[in-house]
């Protein structure tokens, strides 16, 4: 363990310790200078419009009905479809962004993202038909994207030993715009209009674009020399094994938390009263949420001591043992307890995994590879739902769980075996007990 945190914290140095003038190295004591405020904005921007992507959530199916649909079946097609256009988009669009970010500066791109947001939240409160509502939503995650453009500014813009911590109370706030945005859209239609609710999301992430323009630090970003413009991104990556490793375990944190999404209300009918089961199922689907935030930053801050890849082995592990015992409760209380503990679990995830790929990329390609990451997740997201419900309707709502644990187990095991691999082609630790300069390029 102790040499697994001493390469983490010589990884950890990896740009600070690299030649002087080198493009890889973010000139620290000018651009850290005002990470805590840069902080501080990209919390608030990203529970925004996280918020704001949300709110739609309790009150798409009426929306889709005022818009013309009526036949029952089409309105759920149109709800889901409309929903899930806008995660398309991102995917397909967050290297772009990332890779855009490396060569102008982080801040152009939260710039883009808030304005370009606040837009496209206000016309969806204009809609004519379901048409326009969809094209808005697949222009919502073209051009947006402000909670990943600030994982990346955060990621290459904070400290190296308070990293994990940052990204964990960004994380955090994330996090809380997913379980506080569906709240807002159940409550706040009835009282101004589901029309007005738009235009108030887009009002809202406007404050986040002006915040953005005053008081996010405007940094130097690395730029690309003349090698730089000859090679891929992925080319200027010495070891590819970390970033790959970490694109792998973000799509599966997705996949864990979404797989069970499907079934999730089902499964809580066979265990409690049917009265109660719309109540305990929204008790579960928050239950992951809410611990995700309790403990995103302070796992993100024992990562920052006892080194990111530690953390990540240990969260897959709990977060897949912890699987096993969902598919055995009787009562919905258990299930709420479960899902807790787990998201308490999955928590220290996306800030490790942004941390893993900021120590082990040159700064010159950070955004490009955070967007891979992005789309990662993404994917994780879009394909979770489609096994869990896949396997639960073919084989058995248990197997859904017992199958994610699978995954989650394995990619703890995954991480460890990689880990262990390049602690063991390290060269051994110097008598301070730190590894030597060629453990610090993994």
């Amino acid at each position: 363990m102790q040499l697994h945190a001493d390469l983490d914290r010589t990884m950890d140095k990896q740009t600070a310790s690299a030649p002087q003038g080198s493009h890889d190295t973010p000139p620290e004591t000018e651009e850290f200078t005002h990470w805590r405020r840069n902080l501080i904005v990209c919390v608030f921007g990203s529970f925004t419009t996280i918020v704001a992507m949300t709110l739609m959530l309790p009150f798409l199916p009426l929306y889709v009905e005022q818009l013309g649909v009526k036949d029952h079946a089409a309105i759920v097609q149109w709800s889901g479809v409309a929903y899930g256009a806008t995660f398309f988009t991102a995917a397909l669009t967050a290297p772009l962004w990332g890779k855009l970010a490396d060569l102008y500066g982080r801040k152009p791109m939260l710039i883009r993202a808030s304005l370009g947001m606040a837009i496209i939240m206000s016309l969806m409160g204009m809609a004519h038909n379901v048409w326009q509502l969809v094209g808005l939503r697949l222009l919502a995650g073209l051009l947006g994207g402000f909670a990943s453009g600030s994982t990346v500014l955060v990621a290459t813009h904070t400290p190296k030993e308070r990293c994990g911590w940052a990204l964990g109370v960004l994380s955090s706030g994330i996090m809380a715009g997913n379980l506080v945005g569906p709240l807002i859209g159940g409550s706040l239609p009835p009282l101004i209009g589901i029309r007005s609710t738009f235009l108030a999301s887009g009002a809202l992430i406007f404050i986040t674009f002006l915040a953005t323009v005053f008081f996010v630090k405007n940094e130097r970003h690395p730029g690309l020399n003349k090698k730089g413009k000859q090679r891929g991104s992925w080319a200027q990556i010495a070891d590819k094994r970390p970033t790959v490793a970490m694109l792998v375990t973000g799509m599966l944190l997705m996949l864990a938390n979404m797989s069970i999404e499907p079934i999730i209300t089902v499964y809580v009918a066979q265990v409690v009263d049917v009265r109660q089961v719309t109540f305990v199922a929204g008790l579960v689907m928050s239950a992951a949420a809410l611990g995700s935030i309790l403990s995103a930053s302070y796992l993100g801050k024992l990562a920052d001591r006892l080194g990111h890849w530690n953390v990540i082995i240990g969260c897959l592990a709990v977060s897949g043992i912890l699987l096993i015992p969902q598919a055995f409760v009787t009562q919905g209380w258990q299930l709420v307890g479960l899902r807790f503990l787990m998201g308490l679990a999955l928590g220290g995830l996306l800030p490790c995994v942004a941390s893993v790929i900021r120590h082990n990329v040159p700064a010159s390609v950070a955004g490009s590879m955070l967007g891979y990451s992005t789309s990662a997740q993404y994917t994780g997201q879009v394909v979770g739902p489609l096994a869990g419900g896949f396997v639960g309707g073919h084989f058995g709502m248990r197997e859904v769980f017992f199958g994610t644990s699978a995954l989650m187990i394995g990619g703890a095991i995954y991480n460890w075996i990689l880990r262990t691999n390049m602690v063991d082609r390290a060269p051994a630790p110097s008598p301070g007990g730190a590894v030597e300069q060629a453990a610090k390029d993994r």
